[in-house]
């Protein structure tokens, strides 16, 4: 069980390939356009879910739940919950507290 407000990484179909323009590439043309999108999880889930999150800037995405505590794999290292909570506390300090 993946618990509500756990940085989690979703993904989602933008565009199926037959919804794309057809001025697009040949290799692709037959590829559904896809997102993938990291943020805090809005309810309790399962990996597979369809889930909601609310990204750092706080806009909300809905998508299959694919990954948690999702990290950059060219060597910063894993996932560290106080750098979360330091962008916060900067974002409202330099937003003068109106987020």
């Amino acid at each position: 069980m993946v618990k509500k407000g756990e940085w989690v990484r979703i993904h989602s179909i933008v565009l199926k390939a037959e919804e794309r323009t057809a001025k697009l590439p040949e290799d692709t043309k037959h590829c559904d356009l896809e997102m993938w999108t990291k943020g805090f999880l809005l309810q309790d889930a399962e990996i597979g879910d369809e889930v909601e999150v609310e990204t750092a800037v706080g806009r909300k995405a809905k998508g299959t739940l694919v990954e948690v505590h999702p990290y950059y794999t060219h060597s910063y290292g894993e996932f560290v919950p106080e750098i979360l909570e330091i962008d916060r506390k900067l974002n409202e300090i330099m937003d003068g507290g109106d987020r």
